[in-house]
């Protein structure tokens, strides 16, 4: 870096909204430093003006509508425990990420998606790359797309992520928490005040609206006296077909979610994402259930295994975990936000931004 002022080029990919909140995030955490950080798509990386936005719509069909179809390619080419993974689409983005680096002059690139990870290792690995990689990584779980041995350093948001990122690439690995906006953090994160009546349950389906069975969910629910509020994203057929159902409250993408957080008893997650970070941070506890496949499946239990959430196999499960919930939160309705467990305060150490200027600065 040149005096205080660092550059950082922040891969991201505009798959659903998670890895993007994350780039938002980090990039205002450095740019309050006094250094630059300029975000990227990774998608537009790629070669041909219609490529990003096919990976795009195929996956995003895969989850909405033909999961089975994605839980084959995640076992196939992403599943844990086989080493590092590799993708040919890493080789097509190379090119333009060279000359995208020989452009801004960045002293640190930050991948914050799995493909950006790959491109860069490769890139570095055969000695054209000249900048060196930090991937912070954005998954519980870490599938090997997430693992090349070409980067320089990994940032994981738990401890068993990074010994099992270090164990996968042979290189230098640290937990430095999940990256979450300000507005879920103190001190502007709003207090924890449930709503009166019945206990309000958030089910999120992510930026893409994708899940299974959140109809039959809801219903379950509201016979059991909650309130249930589905959390559709820009779905906005999942949010019509499940407006009209009694008791039940569906919602498009929505800019209050931590006003709309802090007043829930509990989340019912399926994808250990960035709305379950945001959950745990607000202290609203959370309940994996139903997740949606692959890292889903995997982050979700992830999650569960850390003590982070609960995991519920079954609908009788569910309402368990819920009613435990509320007996532990006095029936939902605290006025103060307690203390969180300590597996949670582990979570938001705020020190990505820092360890990235330190590595930057090498």
């Amino acid at each position: 870096m040149v005096g205080l002022v660092g550059r950082f080029l922040i891969l991201s990919a505009s798959m659903g909204d998670g890895h993007d909140a994350v780039a938002r995030a980090l990039a205002a955490r450095l740019e309050r430093r006094d250094h630059d950080a300029v975000i990227v798509d990774v998608l537009r990386l790629l070669p041909g003006r219609a490529a990003g936005a096919a990976l795009r719509g195929f996956y995003q069909g895969c989850i909405r509508h033909a999961p089975w179809v994605y839980a084959a390619l995640y076992a196939a080419f992403f599943r844990p425990g086989t080493g590092p993974g590799t993708s040919p689409l890493a080789a097509a983005a190379g090119p333009r990420l060279l000359a995208l680096t020989r452009r801004l002059q960045p002293d640190l690139v930050i991948p914050v998606f799995h493909l950006a990870a790959q491109v860069t290792g490769r890139e570095r690995a055969r000695g054209r790359l000249k900048v060196p990689t930090a991937v912070l990584v954005t998954d519980f779980a870490i599938h090997r797309q997430w693992l090349h041995p070409g980067n320089d350093h990994y940032l994981c948001m738990t401890e068993p992520a990074a010994d099992q990122t270090r164990a996968g690439t042979g290189r230098p690995a640290r937990a430095v928490g999940a990256v979450l906006a300000d507005r879920f953090l103190p001190p502007q994160a709003p207090a924890r005040r449930p709503v009166p009546g019945p206990p309000r349950v958030l089910l999120s389906a992510g930026a893409w609206g994708a899940g299974t069975q959140f109809d039959r969910t809801a219903r379950a629910l509201t016979a059991a006296g909650f309130a249930p509020v589905v959390l559709c994203g820009r779905n906005d057929r999942l949010r019509r077909r499940l407006d009209g159902l009694p008791g039940v409250t569906a919602l498009g993408w929505r800019r209050d979610l931590p006003a709309l957080l802090a007043q829930s008893a509990a989340l019912i997650d399926n994808a250990a994402g960035q709305t379950a970070l945001q959950a745990l941070a607000l202290g609203v506890p959370v309940v994996g259930y139903r997740p949606l496949p692959g890292h889903g499946r995997d982050g979700v239990r992830a999650m569960a295994d850390l003590g982070l959430s609960r995991l519920a196999e079954s609908p009788a499960d569910l309402l368990a975990a819920l009613e435990d919930v509320l007996r532990q939160g006095h029936d939902g309705r605290v006025e103060q936000q307690p203390a969180p467990p300590t597996p949670t305060a582990r979570l938001f150490p705020g020190s990505a931004a820092s360890h990235l200027i330190e590595l930057a600065a090498r």
